[in-house]
């Protein structure tokens, strides 16, 4: 950077000294700015790519994104704030235009800003409208509280005593309760969907002046979920149904009142996600909670399962695969790779590992192939794997042996790669089938709005509210991943129960059929 040159102010003369000592004072700040600017953007790209980046999690990378750009945005209003000081009485640039982004479906609120006076100057009498100009902005008002009136009117005949007419009082999901189903739909979306605890929701309705106490949010939730059951039941039914899932489990908090502190329970994802051989059967989850890890919780899960399930390494799943299963034939696994470069990964960070590094080369090599073949049909996908993937695996193995024979199965890198021999079948199992993943991340990623419910509610109050919150998050989820509005969905289908939906036609309320209204 060219340094600035230095002026002295003594030989200016005094009437010029003060503009020219501002027009310094404001060089010097844009340089300040702008030094801030480039540190921002610095530090915003090593955040996104640098090599600390996968040492992050998801949230925190998407926290440290979040902080990053509110501060150059802080830095951009300064300088178009100075810019404008600048700028007073010359022409200013046109504002940035963000109207192509505004969803034609929102209702619009015109304003309407006539002159002062339509007389025109030169006395020629009222002006006529030639044309306009018109910007949009996004407005958000905040949520309405509102009260719905029910009004039956009575009517009798004034000349006979036959009786009084009167319509019947509606379904609703809670008789004699305060809430409408939209109601209850918002607080299981703000609580399931944007992970806001009850006694949140009940501190921000006080400051609408509305007092509800959380255990009456609570009352709500608690006979949507036993409403909602058969409807979830329903969903899991449909994804045993399929030839192929995910599963994977994660820990959910619990209190246990007996010891005044919590203790660890577990949601248990059942996935079905085919979109990336193009399927006609929709992505759905079912999560079931269970207090436990044990195997036999999965066992139980997947009751009238008999196809391909893609899973982790953990050895609680080894009991599915045994001729001693329950509920089903023994499964076949596939396992995933991503857990696989996982293990190196750590030793390379930690180390610098030169035989890891190989590993991730060679395991980046056939991430590559998949990559090509994304989106295609099962057939194309098989092909491909064998034709190009099947040799890159087979030299992985034989490199893997090589390595182990070298290297103590005691050391760090010795126990990550007795890791990937322990699940070796189930990792080659994607090259015998077109419909199975290279990994498991389509279910890692349907985990990861449970931890987020778990980091901001920090646990469930009951083994109970973990089936509450797994049955709820189910529907929420799979609305999600078809694309469908929460709210809307939920609002509809407690809707449709309240008003006596029949039972043999509960798959018109999974969350693939509902169909929003205009």
């Amino acid at each position: 950077m060219i340094a600035s040159p230095v002026i002295d102010l003594s030989t200016i003369p005094a009437a010029q000294r003060a503009a020219v000592q501002a027009l310094l004072e404001e060089v010097a700040a844009l340089k300040d700015i702008t030094k801030r600017q480039e540190h921002l953007i610095a530090e915003l790209i090593h955040a996104l790519h640098g090599k600390r980046s996968e040492k992050l999690s998801e949230d925190e990378r998407q926290l440290a994104f979040e902080d990053l750009s509110i501060a150059l945005a802080e830095v951009e209003a300064e300088k178009e704030a100075r810019a404008a000081k600048a700028d007073t009485g010359k022409t200013k640039p046109a504002p940035k235009r963000t109207i192509g982004n505004l969803p034609a479906a929102l209702p619009r609120i015109e304003e309407v800003i006539e002159p002062a006076s339509l007389i025109c100057p030169c006395g020629c009498g009222v002006m006529h409208r030639i044309g306009e100009d018109r910007s949009e902005r996004l407005d958000i008002v905040p949520a309405q509280l509102r009260i719905v009136v029910t009004v039956r009117p009575k009517y009798a005949c004034r000349t006979c005593t036959d009786g009084v007419t009167q319509a019947p009082a509606p379904s609703h999901l809670i008789m004699g309760g305060l809430p409408t189903e939209a109601s209850i739909a918002h607080v299981l979306v703000s609580k399931y969907a944007d992970h806001l605890p009850l006694y949140r929701q009940s501190q921000i309705l006080a400051r609408a002046g509305l007092d509800l106490h959380r255990a009456v949010l609570a009352d709500w939730v608690g006979k949507a979920a036993f409403h909602l059951k058969p409807v979830v039941d329903r969903l899991a039914e449909h994804l045993k149904r399929s030839g192929k899932l995910f599963m994977d489990e994660t820990t959910a908090p619990v209190l246990d009142p007996g010891r005044g502190t919590t203790k660890t329970g577990y949601l248990w994802a059942l996935a079905r996600d085919d979109r990336p051989w193009r399927s006609e059967d929709p992505p759905g989850v079912v999560y079931f909670y269970a207090p436990g890890r044990a195997g036999e919780n999965a066992e139980t899960f997947l009751a009238g399962f008999d196809g391909i399930l893609q899973i982790d390494g953990y050895t609680g799943y080894n009991r599915l695969t045994k001729p001693s299963r329950k509920g089903g034939a023994p499964v076949r696994v596939a396992h995933c790779w991503a857990h696989a470069r996982r293990k190196l990964k750590e030793v390379f960070d930690r180390d610098g590992s030169e035989i890891a590094a190989e590993g991730l080369r060679r395991i980046a090599e056939i991430y590559a192939v998949e990559a090509d073949i994304r989106g295609n049909l099962p057939s194309y996908r098989l092909s491909a794997r064998q034709a190009r993937t099947a040799a890159l695996v087979a030299a992985f193995g034989d490199w893997l042996q090589a390595q182990r024979r070298k290297i103590s199965a005691k050391s760090r890198l010795g126990e990550k790669l007795t890791y990937i021999h322990n699940h070796w079948d189930g990792l080659q199992t994607f090259l015998t089938d077109g419909r199975v993943e290279i990994d498991n991340n389509r279910v890692e990623n349907l985990i990861r709005p449970i931890a987020l419910s778990r980091k901001n509610a920090l646990f469930a109050g009951h083994d109970e509210g973990g089936i509450a919150w797994g049955r709820i998050a189910s529907l929420i989820e799979t609305c999600k991943i078809n694309g469908i509005e929460p709210f809307a969905y939920l609002k509809a289908t407690l809707t449709a129960i309240a008003t006596g939906h029949p039972q043999n036609r509960l798959d018109d309320l999974l969350p693939w059929n509902f169909k929003p209204s205009r």
